[in-house]
């Protein structure tokens, strides 16, 4: 049994590559809308469709990359080729020529890395606490507050990169910052042997030689994916068939004992994941909103305090998961020695009520029309939308490490990732409800219906589960 230092250890070093993957990720979000926009000079519904099938790709590939980490090569080396992957899709962002076609190449790469990294991290931090539920909150909660470290840091330098070197330098400092943990892991893995865990496979050269094969020919079904819209619809609908079938198929083969388990463990994934439609808008309407209608001047009594480009604007919900993760991290342990502690679903049911509040203030802001909208609401607004991101989608990992049979950790916390994307994708449609093509002179004001529908989206979400949880609040 390990003790707690090395327990620790182990969770540091996995943080620090998760740290570093982060950086690389939130860093290449950050530039990706504005350079799809100012450099490849494409339509508002075509950039928010095409973030909307990238983004699927990206949370639907863990379902494979948890599967390949769990029975083939073990979460470590899937994880490492993950990270990989990833680091490539920077480099061919930075080096290739700006076209879509080598957009969607250099998307493909990203999306096939983060499908094997993403799970399998997760599932290596669940392993290091396996059996100890109540610690699984906390140490879900510093671990979602740690690797946003890495995203405020680079959402704030990239733009700025972008905006003075150029967007190719910026993919470039996405992929050495990646380079950098990828470094770390290698130097400081020897942390992890000591905890023996159970699915670090012995060393298998023809496994690892299939997976990687395996990897590119994902690479190239996702480029077709993304370059034909069709596609990528159908694709989503058939996804979404499969992750349930396949949990029905879970169920189906679990134990008795196993069973009460699963069904709390799917309600509250899918529960969790409808965060991620609302979270959609933060690289597509949001940042559109605030290229175009929001100040990018702080100011207060009449002074310039700083000022903000449209892409710089994403990391207020990173830097409010850094102020907000340890209050919440407190809360959750002075109350767990009181045995208050709420439940998951109660914890997700207050993150949407504060969601709706976020939707609240962006909708009434835009009503005002003009492109001198204070930059302080969108503080306010990411705010509420990031505590309600630590309360609902944060805890979606935590539902399935307390839920979920260990065996099964790594493919079920894929099909929670699928599920994300899934919501990602149906947030960009929801997003393309204001596009170029209906922008007219009244400016701002034609955000106003879309954020309005989002709040009241919001709000049935948190009223109908109070209503559920009334009926239903002796399984949770």
């Amino acid at each position: 049994m390990p003790t707690s230092l090395q327990r620790h250890r182990g969770f540091s070093v996995v943080l620090a590559i998760e740290l570093w993957e982060r950086f690389g990720f939130y860093g290449m979000q950050a530039v990706l809308t504005i350079f799809m926009v100012e450099q490849l000079h494409l339509s508002d519904y075509r950039v928010n469709m095409l973030l909307g099938a990238s983004s699927a790709l990206m949370y639907i590939m863990p379902v494979l990359g948890g599967a390949l980490g769990d029975r083939v090569i073990g979460s470590r080396r899937a994880m490492l080729v993950g990270a990989l992957g990833l680091m490539l899709g920077y480099v061919c962002l930075a080096l290739l020529p700006q076209s879509l076609t080598y957009l969607c190449i250099s998307l493909s790469f990203i999306s096939v890395g983060n499908g094997l990294f993403k799970p399998n991290a997760g599932n290596i931090v669940r392993k290091i606490y396996e059996g100890d539920n109540e610690l699984l909150d906390t140490i879900f909660t510093i671990y979602y507050m740690c690797v946003n470290i890495g995203s405020t840091i680079s959402i704030l330098l990239m733009p700025w990169i972008q905006s003075y070197f150029g967007p190719r330098s910026a993919f470039l400092f996405c992929a050495i910052g990646l380079l950098i943990g990828i470094l770390y892991y290698c130097i400081k893995s020897s942390h992890l042997d000591i905890l023996n865990l159970e699915n670090y496979k012995k060393k298998n050269t023809k496994n690892i030689i299939s997976v990687i094969f395996g990897a590119f020919l994902s690479v190239i079904v996702c480029n077709v994916i993304l370059q034909n819209a069709w596609v990528a619809q159908k694709g989503i609908i058939l996804s979404a068939t499969l992750v349930f079938l396949f949990w029905i198929f879970i169920y189906i083969k679990s134990k008795e004992e196993e069973r009460k388990k699963l069904i709390i463990s799917y309600f509250l994934s899918i529960l969790g994941s409808f965060y991620y439609i609302f979270y959609q808008q933060s690289i597509t309407s949001l940042t559109l909103y605030t290229m175009r209608d929001v100040s990018g001047d702080f100011t207060l009594c009449g002074k310039t305090l700083w000022h903000f480009t449209p892409g710089q604007f994403q990391s207020l919900n990173p830097m409010w998961i850094l102020l907000l993760s340890p209050l919440l991290a407190w809360l959750y342990q002075k109350i767990g020695k009181i045995q208050k502690n709420p439940s998951i679903l109660q914890k997700m049911l207050i993150g949407y009520g504060v969601l709706s509040l976020a939707f609240y203030l962006w909708w009434q802001s835009s009503l005002k029309g003009g492109n001198h909208i204070s930059p302080w609401v969108m503080v306010g607004g990411y705010g509420c939308m990031s505590m309600a991101e630590l309360l609902t989608g944060g805890l979606g990992l935590a539902v399935v490490a307390r839920y979920t049979p260990a065996r099964l950790g790594g493919v079920v916390s894929g099909s929670v990732y699928a599920l994300w994307g899934i919501a990602m994708y149906v947030g960009s449609i929801i997003a393309n409800l204001v596009s170029d093509s209906s922008r007219t002179l009244i400016g701002a004001a034609i955000y106003a219906d879309l954020f309005r529908e989002l709040c009241f989206a919001s709000m049935i979400i948190f009223l109908s589960g109070i209503v559920l949880h009334k009926l239903g609040g002796i399984f949770f």
